[in-house]
């Protein structure tokens, strides 16, 4: 609703387009994607078919084809030398127990596993034991034929940068609940445990923080990313690059009033 006021500010015709309104696209001068994105899903239909007509938007269908399968997203970050944890790729071979036993000594006790199509901190888990890593690793594989194993880096926020077209668009930390590892826990009531979002005025913030940022994002593209980083020390590492990000009044744009102005106008803007 902030989006579609905004833009009407700013002498903008805004309309909310669903499922079977996909035909109607090729009408319009720009499309903001607010919806799950994965290569699978209509939102994916929806971006090809703006880019496809000419039309502007947000999420593009290459920024969704690379940051729903983190293999691939961290593999371009990787080819860009931005920094991000020590980070493996394993496929259903390397599932053994001698691996598991291996990857505890090198990469240190506990490392995260990961699947390539997790989103919201699900499919994300701790591995602490050889036996763990086998037995998570067969069950992500169920979807994919890669896993992603990672350094574990203990921490009580984790830093998101938004960036859009190369620029940074607002910063904020996603606070770790006492007594979790990660942003999002689900638990089995199906009660998600999550904590404050803390935000910053971007003047204020690590100009690293935000080098970094930018960096992962123009990694990926030139659209709308959220950056998710660890702060070690004065340095900072990429966890990993969003597509279709956040954005959720009173939270990402407390510190950043211009935020819906920048992507009205970004939307808006002529193609070179």
């Amino acid at each position: 609703m902030k989006f579609g006021q905004v833009a009407r500010r700013q002498g903008h015709d805004v309309d909310y387009l669903f499922r079977p309104d996909m035909y109607k696209i090729p009408q319009y001068d720009a499309i903001f994607i607010r919806a799950l994105t994965d290569p699978l899903n209509s939102s994916y239909i929806a971006a090809r078919i703006a880019e496809l007509h000419g039309v502007r938007v947000i999420d593009d269908p290459a920024s969704i084809f690379i940051c729903c399968d983190k293999v691939n997203m961290y593999s371009h970050l990787q080819g860009a030398n931005v920094p991000i944890p020590d980070t493996l790729f394993f496929q259903k071979s390397d599932l053994t127990i001698k691996k598991g036993a291996e990857l505890l000594e090198s990469i240190g006790s506990p490392f995260v596993l990961k699947a390539p199509n997790s989103s919201f901190s699900m499919y994300v888990e701790k591995i602490e034991t050889a036996e763990a890593f086998v037995k998570i690793g067969h069950r992500f594989l169920r979807r994919a034929d890669r896993i992603v194993v990672q350094k574990f880096i203990r921490s009580e926020y984790d830093w998101r940068v938004g960036v859009l077209g190369g620029e940074p668009l607002y910063v904020c930390q996603y606070t770790i609940p006492k007594k979790q590892w990660k942003v999002l826990t689900y638990v089995e009531n199906g009660r998600i445990i999550y904590g404050p979002v803390k935000a910053f005025e971007l003047e204020n913030a690590n100009p690293r923080l935000l080098e970094t940022a930018v960096r992962a994002g123009s990694a990926i593209g030139d659209g709308l990313y959220g950056v998710d980083l660890k702060q070690v020390g004065d340095d900072f590492v990429v966890i990993e690059v969003n597509d279709n990000p956040t954005i959720a009044a009173n939270e990402e744009d407390r510190k950043a009033p211009l935020l819906y102005e920048k992507v009205v106008r970004y939307l808006m803007k002529e193609r070179g």
